[in-house]
């Protein structure tokens, strides 16, 4: 065997003990969700046919000709008793594009197809595309709503001003999509656009994220509402805001929809976003909140503060102390796993259930929006564990 040959095969068996390492549960925890100790999806899982030129022949010293930089912010989707992620890739180029990742048991064993998706463009390409939502819809179709991005041609010498709006595509088998045309809406940019599975009085239902400019929300932001007839030629003419940002919170710069709603006996449970400032920058996690059965856009519970933050070596990467998350998955135990990106780099797992996400979101304090407020109700927490705790000892 020459040389060539045996480097290349130490590549696919680093590759493939990698690919195929046993994830473990960390220990502690809040006793709502469990973390585990490696990230599920990282650049290193990308198969090695997809960087190297594997012959001889044109790559004699076996050089990565096409790097991946980073695998993250990963819709999600329940597929044949699989857990299956369309995975935002990111090449060395900095163009992410798609590609579905597939485990047996949704924590570990994650493994790319062996091709990307591809994606079809509209009449004005897309520059990027990112962060796909997957939906399994009633009308029998699985849509990915992604953000497009483009340059924006207002500032023609401005080489970083971009537009952000809403691509929708959908499929019957996450094989071959349909490209549709982009959401229209009348609020400026769009990023953070979902789905809602299932017809609102015969009309689609969006979560929706207006904002100003490319980066800053400007006077726009929070999680907004809308409804569109058809998704074929996706229109919102009147977007209402649901879940607004707010002062000195978790959501006080920015906040959005994260994935599609879980649907509940007692209400649907949401995942979303929030931003704030920091000394050191934006500061992303995530949150929780529950809506009304028949209708979704009407907020019943807001548990305070973050649900799941990035810590120790999540908050280090190429856009660091972020957590994003824009896919979940219940599987037939009403179990919940939550796939989470930190730092714009790599993809995590929280594994959780129904039960205990409801009795979260129900439970948990709201945010009294003062520090005086705070205490109190802290005050009453450890009042009442006070009395119970003469029993324990």
């Amino acid at each position: 065997m020459s040389s060539f040959n045996e480097q290349a095969k130490a590549l696919l068996q680093q590759h493939e003990a990698l690919v195929t390492q046993k994830n473990k549960k960390r220990t502690g925890g809040n006793g709502t969700y469990d973390c585990y100790e490696n990230p599920i999806l990282t650049a290193d899982h990308a198969p090695i046919f997809w960087r190297y030129d594997l012959n001889e022949k044109t790559n004699p010293f076996l050089m990565e000709r096409q790097g991946v930089n980073a695998a993250f912010n990963s819709g999600a989707i329940y597929w044949n008793g699989n857990y299956v992620l369309a995975v935002r890739v990111e090449g060395v180029d900095r163009k992410s594009f798609f590609a579905i990742a597939e485990s047996p048991n949704g924590i570990d064993n994650f493994r790319f197809w062996d091709y990307p998706i591809t994606l079809p463009e509209t009449d004005r390409p897309d520059t990027n595309v990112y962060d796909m939502r997957l939906t399994a819809h009633e009308d029998g179709w699985v849509y990915g709503l992604f953000c497009t991005e483009r340059k924006d041609l207002t500032r023609p010498e401005d080489t970083s001003a971009a537009e952000a709006q809403c691509g929708i595509a959908r499929t019957k088998d996450l094989i071959t999509w349909e490209r549709l045309p982009d959401l229209i809406t009348y609020s400026g940019q769009q990023r953070n656009v979902v789905l809602h599975p299932e017809f609102i009085d015969g009309k689609y239902g969006l979560y929706t994220r207006p904002q100003d400019g490319f980066i800053s929300v400007g006077g726009g932001g929070g999680v907004g509402w809308g409804l569109t007839e058809t998704m074929t030629n996706a229109e919102v003419k009147a977007e209402v805001i649901v879940d607004p940002k707010i002062y000195h919170t978790i959501k006080e710069v920015k906040n959005g929809q994260g994935p599609a709603p879980i649907k509940t006996a007692e209400g649907w449970l949401h995942l979303a976003h929030g931003v704030r400032n920091t000394a050191a920058g934006l500061r992303y996690t995530l949150y929780m909140f529950m809506t009304k059965l028949d209708r979704p856009w009407v907020i019943t519970h807001r548990p305070a503060g973050h649900f799941i933050a990035p810590h120790g070596a999540e908050r280090v990467g190429d856009v660091s102390n972020v957590a994003f998350s824009n896919g979940w998955i219940v599987n037939e135990k009403n179990e919940v796993f939550i796939y989470y990106a930190s730092s714009d780099t790599r993809m995590h797992v929280a594994t959780s259930t129904v039960e205990k996400l409801i009795d979260y979101c129900k439970n948990t304090p709201e945010d009294g929006l003062r520090s005086a407020a705070s205490v109190a109700v802290r005050n009453e927490l450890i009042s009442a564990n006070l009395k119970v705790l003469k029993d324990l000892v």
